[in-house]
């Protein structure tokens, strides 16, 4: 088994608003191997992107800081490089494709001006050089006649196309890790199934890790090898995706699980929903962060907050945890 390419320990980030300091992501630890996809899912504002954000050192500055914990990539700590050291990191070492790739891209550049850039500098090509691998990447990522598209702007390219243009920009330095931040969310089911499938196909050719964070199970049962499961900033599970579909443990992950559309033969019963909203991060219950909205939760549950445990291959913070199946709908 190889080493851990990347290895995230008590990660907390922290922000400052108005209504004083509020810890977006609490003590998040996980690592991630070459090769391997792992899945972080959630509710909006659970804190995945944060987090993938934190990894990336682009949390928004002043407001936003990492407050404790250490990520690690290949070795080095990532928290303590100055602004100069992280930029010589990002596209080479570790890329990011953003969820909405008309804002991360620059709309007053050209899609090869954008590439052209990243190449030369990580990779010191020439100026003809990097509009050759370019083209190839583009080629790569099913963008028809890319040497046509190379010199339009995004604002000419459909979503499809320019989550394809984002792939092929943060693939484009061969980046040991790749941190895909919802990349499939506004496209359609067809255009989502080949930006994955396309993602896959790169990861097995160049062995990059892969972490996904995504709100669409679907996506991470057919893509990832694990899956982390987060709520209010916290990870409250973590597993192989098999073990996590076939044995959810946190009552928060068996209403996730309950809550996808199952196709069957005779009438649909009412999709199970988990009940309330996600608690305010300012004004986070005392107890578990789930116990509000938990049909489980008890005393002890409402005044302690359960650490992580782990059993078997399963790493989760319950302390009703759920049984061997997830409740039928």
């Amino acid at each position: 088994m190889s080493e851990a390419l990347l290895e995230v320990d008590r990660l907390s980030v922290d922000f400052v608003t108005e209504a004083g300091i509020v810890r977006a992501v609490d003590d998040v630890s996980f690592s991630i191997r070459p090769g391997r996809t792992l899945g972080i899912v959630g509710e909006s504002g659970c804190g995945k992107s944060v987090t993938s954000l934190a990894l990336m050192g682009l949390l928004p500055r002043p407001a936003g800081s990492v407050a404790s914990g250490s990520v690690r990539l290949g070795g080095v700590e990532l928290t303590s490089l100055n602004e100069r050291a992280l930029r010589r990191m990002r596209g080479a070492e570790l890329s990011m494709i953003f969820q909405e790739p008309m804002t991360a891209l620059n709309p007053v550049y050209t899609i090869g001006a954008q590439m052209s850039a990243v190449l030369r500098r990580h990779q010191g090509l020439s100026r003809r050089a990097a509009r050759a691998r370019a083209i190839e990447m583009l080629e790569r990522v099913g963008i028809p006649v890319p040497a046509r598209r190379i010199d339009e702007y995004p604002h000419e390219l459909s979503g499809g196309m320019r989550q394809r243009a984002m792939i092929a920009m943060a693939l484009s330095c061969r980046p040991k890790l790749l941190i895909a931040d919802e990349p499939t969310t506004a496209l359609d089911v067809t255009t989502q199934a080949q930006v994955l499938a396309q993602i896959a196909e790169l990861q097995q050719e160049l062995g990059t890790a892969v972490i996904l964070v995504t709100h669409d199970l679907g996506v991470v049962a057919e893509t990832c090898d694990d899956a982390l499961v987060m709520y209010c900033g916290q990870v409250v599970e973590q597993a192989p995706t098999s073990v996590l579909f076939e044995t959810p443990r946190h009552r928060y992950t068996e209403g996730l699980i309950a809550a996808i559309p199952k196709v069957r033969p005779q009438r649909l019963a009412r999709l199970p929903v988990i009940p309330g909203t996600v608690p305010d991060l300012a004004e986070l219950p005392p107890g578990c962060r789930f116990a509000p909205r938990c049909g489980f939760a008890d005393e002890t549950c409402i005044r302690r907050q359960p650490a992580l445990e782990t059993r078997c291959e399963s790493r989760f913070a319950c302390f009703h945890p759920a049984g061997r199946q997830a409740p039928q709908a």
